[in-house]
Parts: C-alpha cells; structure tokens; sequence
C-alpha cells in the first residue's frame, strides 16, 4: 500500500500529536453507534432492511473509532464511507417503504440523490471561488442528507402523520449535530476538547430514531 495512506491527519480540536488515544473522548463516544445498532436490531426483529442498516450503524461507528485513534488517510476512508452507505440505503429503503416505489424507480432515484450530493460541494467551491468545504469543516458534505430528510418528512404528512413527525424531529436533531461538528475547529483555543464527541452522541440517536421509524411504518402497514 503507498505510503501516503499512513500520512497522519489532524482534523479535530481533541487531536494533538499523532498517537494512538490522543482523541480518547471523539473515540470512545463511537460507542454511542454501537449501542444505537444494537437498540435498532432489537426492535426491527424480522425486518431485513432495517436490520441490515443496523449492522451498517455498527460499522459507521468501528469505522469512526479507526479514524478517532489511527487518524491517517485509510482510517478516514474507513469513517465516511459506511456512512455514506447508510445515507444511501436509507434513502432506498424510505423510497421503497414510505411511498412505496418499485426497487428500479428507488435505484434510480437514489442514484441521482448520490449524484447531488457529490456534485454539490464543487459546485458550491466553482460559485464561491473558495473552499466551502473547508469553510464548514467538511460538514456541507451532509446538507444534502438534511434536505432529504425535510423532504421525506414533510412529504410524509398526508401517508403517517407519526412517521412524518418522527423524521421531520430527527431532521432538527442532525442539524444540531452538525452545529457541533462544523464548530469543532472554530473553538479551539476556547474549547480543546473541542465539540466532535457530541456530533457523535447526537448523530448516534439520529440514526437509531431513523431505523426506528421505518420499522414502526412497517409495523402500521402490517396492523
């Protein structure tokens, strides 16, 4: 493997040398993860989706501990890409289960939903002439998840009031948490800690409540 996938990468407050636990609070909070897949597995027995991303909420949160303790270019690959994987499947399975499209319409759908999203934080760098990425900590990265979910919500409304409420509430709880993460550099010289473990907390109960709430539709629609 090249080299450069060991470089060390520092890109919270928490962090100040390159070793192993010098994050120990951003990686023990990945256990927030772990508890929230295990809370979801619970209550989604027999439902296959759910379950699967259950498992995947699992691995977001070993990945982001790999990234919290080694740091270095392959651990942050480890870190972001279950949770794009949960991202997208979500998406899916609400395509599929909540308006009840065919899996080839949910593809395609989820395909262009998966093109915005790489799409947006380039467009936004070629409009602005700088880096918005950089701006926000990385976290315009996730803007389209949010809108997705008001969407999803709000689009909800007239199917299951609950579930509508459930993932319209949940969208106000991931914008918190991205709050928190965009902060992290910013307060620094206030904070050392810095504010990344509560991204972790926050993001760790949007995720459960996610699975929750497709689990409970299912449960309706069987009644």
């Amino acid at each position: 493997m090249d080299a450069s996938w060991f470089e060390p990468v520092r890109a919270y407050c928490e962090r100040g040398d390159a070793g192993f636990w010098a994050e120990p609070v951003n990686a023990l909070t990945n256990a927030a993860f772990l508890i929230a897949a295990g809370l979801a597995a619970r209550r989604a027995r027999g439902d296959g989706p759910v379950l699967a991303l259950a498992a995947v909420t699992f691995v977001v949160g070993i990945g982001s501990f790999l990234f919290h303790t080694l740091a270095n270019r392959w651990s942050m690959l480890a870190d972001v890409i279950p949770i794009a994987v949960f991202i997208y499947g979500y998406f899916a399975l609400a395509m599929v289960r909540f308006f009840g499209l065919r899996p080839p319409a949910a593809t395609a759908l989820t395909l262009a939903f998966a093109a915005l999203s790489f799409g947006l934080t380039p467009a936004l760098d070629a409009m602005t002439g700088r880096s918005v990425s950089d701006l926000t900590n990385g976290s315009i990265d996730y803007a389209p998840a949010i809108l997705a979910l008001l969407c999803v919500g709000l689009a909800l409304l007239r199917r299951s009031s609950a579930t509508a409420r459930s993932v319209l509430a949940t969208a106000g709880i991931f914008l918190v948490s991205l709050a928190f993460r965009t902060a992290d550099v910013s307060v620094c010289t206030r904070l050392p800690l810095g504010t990344h473990f509560l991204w972790h907390g926050l993001n760790a109960v949007v995720l459960y409540r996610l699975l929750a709430a497709a689990a409970r539709f299912r449960s309706e629609r069987l009644a």
